[in-house]
């Protein structure tokens, strides 16, 4: 039992700071709006926010802006996190490649991708398309160079041996490099998921007349802070939820965890 408890006290230990970190942040919070030191009205009390929250969440119109930014964000995010897996595994794979496309994704990575929103408006118009568009490009470019250099560091004593096995190209994607790619892809996916969701809001917030972005600059044209706040509290809160799916997926054993296992010997036997 003492090593149980033992075991269990360093999780409770976190939890307890946890908890202790979001306390302190509401209390500076209500320390702020009631200092005086803001006009007033601009950092409402928490709970104004939190009652704004429920209010929207028990709005049919509410829930249809939600609807809206979520297709965009999911369909962005499906659509730039497997093209961008699928460039960084032939990037990494094929050095040559590497070397000529590379850099042009290292060039434009940190550019801000708002400025392509002209373009796509002009390619695919003002409706979900832009927004689709903004928000694939902004989880492409995570997601290539996290799998183009994670394909670099699996070791090349791996790849002769499995030749010489036999291995088709699809298996030596599928028992090879997957497992040593988990963690990049685990990373890309979460900051994929991010700037995806940032992609979608920032273009709605350009140009649309729905979504979560749209409806937080409407409460901000009016002056209403605390329903403003209370639906970016909501997007944190989603975002929060997705990147907790996100590694719990990644943990899961599957396909990959075979493999791993499976190819273990030689990683030890050819460091």
């Amino acid at each position: 039992m003492s090593a149980r408890r033992a075991r269990a006290a360093p999780f409770w230990t976190v939890g307890r700071m946890r908890a202790a970190a979001v306390v302190v942040v509401f209390a500076l919070w209500e320390l702020a709006g009631a200092s005086g030191l803001f006009y007033r009205g601009v950092l409402p009390s928490s709970l104004l926010v939190g009652r704004a929250l429920f209010d929207l969440l028990t709005s049919a119109a509410f829930w249809m802006h939600a609807g809206v930014t979520g297709f965009e964000v999911a369909v962005a995010f499906v659509i730039g996190c497997a093209s961008g897996a699928f460039a960084g595994l032939l990037l990494g794979a094929n050095r040559y490649l590497g070397a000529v496309l590379e850099p042009f994704l290292h060039y434009l990575a940190p550019t801000p991708k708002i400025v392509f929103l002209p373009i796509l408006l002009i390619l695919f118009g003002v409706g979900v398309g832009s927004k689709i568009a903004l928000g694939a490009i902004s989880s492409f470019f995570p997601m290539a160079l996290g799998v183009a250099a994670g394909v670099r560091q699996v070791s090349p004593v791996l790849l002769r041996v499995g030749k010489t096995f036999g291995l088709t190209r699809a298996q030596t994607v599928r028992m090879i490099y997957a497992p040593a790619l988990m963690a990049p892809l685990a990373t890309g996916l979460r900051i994929g998921l991010g700037v995806s969701i940032v992609g979608c809001l920032m273009s709605e917030i350009k140009l649309s007349r729905m979504g979560l972005g749209y409806s937080a600059m409407e409460y901000y044209r009016v002056f209403d802070i605390p329903k403003m706040l209370a639906v970016l509290l909501f997007v944190f809160l989603a975002a929060a939820l997705g990147n907790m799916l996100i590694d719990r997926l990644t943990r899961m054993p599957g396909p990959h965890d075979r493999a791993k296992r499976k190819w273990n010997l030689f990683t030890r036997r050819f460091p």
